[in-house]
């Protein structure tokens, strides 16, 4: 097959992206093209079926992440030779969910041999981790997460903690236990989804409030308590998903004295405070009584570690957040947080946080060379940035034109709590992406935003 091919796209149903791919798929099915056929260039099937440049370009990549085409240096795209076990197994690898935040993925050869060889000595133990254990997380384990929190300056006891299998687990069950259907809980007016649903679930009344450049204001928290109980303040306080601010010290204390005087519990979900090297104390620090202070390793360490860190604000609590936690979940997977603390206790977890924050620091500074900085938001240390698309571009539009690419971009709509969704967009710089497919999608993003086809009024 050479430049001549020309695929049917007259789908009215289908976006013309969409109808290439499958044209592709289909053409591949009755023979018409063969493995190893080379496919037209871009711009001569671009300009052959008059369709937009960037909208061949998307085709084509939606083309390759079902498998159906490769690019080879110096002779353009051609269809895929039969798929053998390594190129299969990339394809199951690009199908992780792009629509959760994710750091990059490691690679460095020596790092993962060390993850390996820890995996291997941990499964020695494996009768023992087959076994049900204590719901709130075994003494070995509660040591590791103190000396994990203790990164951020956190000192507690052991009766304090509790290990949970991810964030959601553990907040459901503090919300559970704390607040009863029909209460209220604050966050910040563009939040969490996670806090969203959770709430949602509990049948509790989500509030957001306004925030500023220095996070949320703490008089609209007062003004909202004065006209009615609130039960509990959320605050993802540091590279906030997903508008990447961070709540600076001053702003910090002043919720908390706000929390003090009206007896508003804290839940603070500290996914992202090991990322910057000089982040602010966190809550916990300045009101261990009220807070409940909870880290994910998923964000910091590896997105399928299930398992997470709370402090409770007193060892009743951490028994009453326990029983809860048995109830909803028996325990924590004895496989993964025995893993998690062997990462710790060898040191691998720190060098798995280091490298992660120098790979996120490099795709942060090539994505600021890359857009234009009126259009986006973003915290140097973080792996996410908020993204304000240029007119005529909408979030919808923008976020679909990206499906198939290798970055995950979410519209502002799963973010907002009584509030109208800005026309914004949060984009993972991270998950399975390599630093080249990154490039490639911001790239595509910016051709998009400078060559806009023609929208339906």
């Amino acid at each position: 097959m050479t430049d001549d091919w020309r695929p049917d796209i007259s789908d009215p149903h289908r976006p013309a992206y969409l109808a290439l791919a499958e044209a592709i798929a289909r053409d591949l099915t009755t023979g018409r093209l063969k493995p190893g056929d080379r496919l037209p260039s871009q711009r001569t099937l671009a300009a052959a079926l008059g369709l937009n440049f960037t909208t061949v370009s998307r085709g084509y990549r939606e083309a390759h992440r079902r498998g159906l085409i490769e690019a080879r240096v110096g002779s353009g795209s051609h269809v895929a030779r039969q798929p053998d076990s390594t190129s299969v197994s990339l394809r199951r690898r690009d199908l992780s969910d792009r629509t959760m935040n994710q750091a990059p993925e490691l690679d460095d050869p020596t790092l993962l041999r060390r993850m390996r060889a820890i995996w291997e000595e941990t499964s020695e133990d494996l009768g023992a981790l087959l076994r049900y254990q204590s719901p709130g997380g075994s003494a070995e384990d509660k040591a590791a997460a103190l000396r994990w929190l203790s990164r951020r300056g956190i000192e507690a006891t052991s009766e304090k903690i509790i290990i949970s299998p991810g964030t959601h687990a553990v907040m459901l069950a503090i919300l559970r236990s704390i607040a009863r259907p029909g209460d209220t809980i604050c966050s910040e007016d563009i939040t969490y989804p996670g806090i969203i649903a959770i709430c949602d679930h509990l049948g509790l009344k989500l509030v957001g409030l306004p925030s500023d450049a220095l996070g949320l204001d703490p008089q609209a928290l007062a003004d909202r308590a004065l006209a009615g109980p609130v039960r509990a303040l959320y605050l993802n306080p540091t590279i906030r998903n997903p508008t990447t601010h961070t709540i600076v010290a001053k702003r910090r204390a002043e919720l908390v004295e706000v929390a003090r005087r009206f007896g508003i519990e804290i839940l603070e979900d500290d996914a992202y405070g090991l990322f910057p090297t000089d982040a602010p104390p966190p809550l916990v620090m300045l009101a261990p009584e009220l807070t409940y202070h909870i880290v994910g390793l998923s964000k910091c360490l590896a997105a399928g570690l299930r398992v997470a860190y709370a402090v409770m604000p007193s060892g009743k609590s951490a028994e009453t957040i326990g029983a809860q936690l048995k109830t909803e979940i028996v325990m924590a997977s004895p496989l993964t947080t025995t893993l998690a603390t062997r990462w710790i206790e060898t040191g691998v977890a720190d060098e798995i946080l280091q490298q992660l924050r120098l790979e996120s620091r490099l795709r942060q500074k090539i994505a600021a060379e890359m857009l234009p900085m009126h259009t986006m938001t973003a915290d140097p240390e973080g792996f996410h940035i908020w993204i304000t698309p240029p007119k005529p571009w909408t979030r919808q539009r923008i976020v679909d034109w990206m499906r198939g690419h290798a970055l995950g971009a979410v519209a502002s709509d799963a973010f907002v709590v009584g509030r109208t969704p800005p026309e914004a967009l949060r984009l993972c710089l991270g998950g399975a992406a390599t630093r080249a497919d990154m490039q490639r999608a911001l790239a595509f993003m910016i051709d998009a935003f400078n060559n806009p086809p023609s929208f339906p009024h």
